[in-house]
């Protein structure tokens, strides 16, 4: 039976979601989870590979196993093997040749950003602290030069197995709740490191240094070194993955 997990936690302690050589991953901890639950190899499979610092509230993997109880039920038994920081938030059965990165989805990110005099502890690890004034209303105006479907490779880091650099962004908004600045973003697909260059190059123009339109400029010009840096991982968080 093939399972499909809806997977939340805070990346802080993790280098990621893939397995890798060098730390700690959250595949690799949900593996052993579901292995030591079932006594059986599991190897899950994820729909987002987040990088390291990277949080989720909705990943989406999937893993095949003999299952007897039932699969909504899967979700509670395997959160009392998991560390606090990862929570299985739902358990469903899917069909056997479902595949998380496969198909058609709108996946969401929000980013945030602690705009302040002096930085806030408690959020040290879920944010970007930024004690230059933002502007969030033109960081708002920029970000609408980006919706639609356009050719992002300048706002992404250049990675050999990708060819196609073009995705479709359904809506960007920047808004401000007190001292936290949110950028939440929706599209069909994301590049590497696409949407912490878009927010290294939103707060550009939140600090003065570009006007609004260059954003434009920068989207049409197809070169990664006219984009912004790259915002750290701690400010990001994948909220949801819809499969269409």
């Amino acid at each position: 039976m093939r399972i499909k997990l809806t997977v939340a936690y805070d990346g802080t302690n993790y280098c990621g979601w893939q397995i890798q050589k060098n730390g700690i991953t959250v595949e690799e901890v949900l593996n052993k989870a579901l292995s030591k639950f079932f006594a059986e190899e599991i190897t899950v499979i994820g729909a987002s590979r987040t990088d390291s610092g990277v949080h989720a509230l909705g990943n989406v993997a999937v893993f095949d196993a003999n299952v007897t109880m039932p699969p909504e039920k899967i979700s509670y038994a395997i959160n009392n093997i998991l560390p606090d920081d990862i929570r299985i938030q739902k358990s469903e059965k899917v069909s056997d040749d479902f595949h998380p990165r496969y198909c058609d989805t709108r996946k969401t990110y929000e980013y945030k950003l602690y705009n302040a005099q002096f930085p806030d502890p408690i959020q040290r690890l879920y944010s970007r602290f930024v004690y230059f004034h933002l502007d969030e209303k033109k960081m708002h105006e920029a970000a609408q030069y980006l919706v639609g479907e356009h050719d992002f490779k300048s706002y992404c880091t250049p990675k050999d197995d990708v060819e196609n650099t073009i995705r479709t962004i359904y809506y960007i908004n920047v808004e401000r709740e007190g001292n936290l600045v949110k950028i939440r973003i929706n599209g069909n697909g994301f590049l590497y490191n696409m949407v912490r260059i878009i927010v290294g190059s939103l707060l550009k123009v939140g600090m003065g240094m570009i006007p609004p339109e260059e954003i434009k400029n920068i989207l049409e010009a197809k070169d990664r070194t006219k984009a912004g840096h790259k915002a750290p991982a701690c400010g990001l968080t994948l909220v949801e993955i819809e499969y269409l």
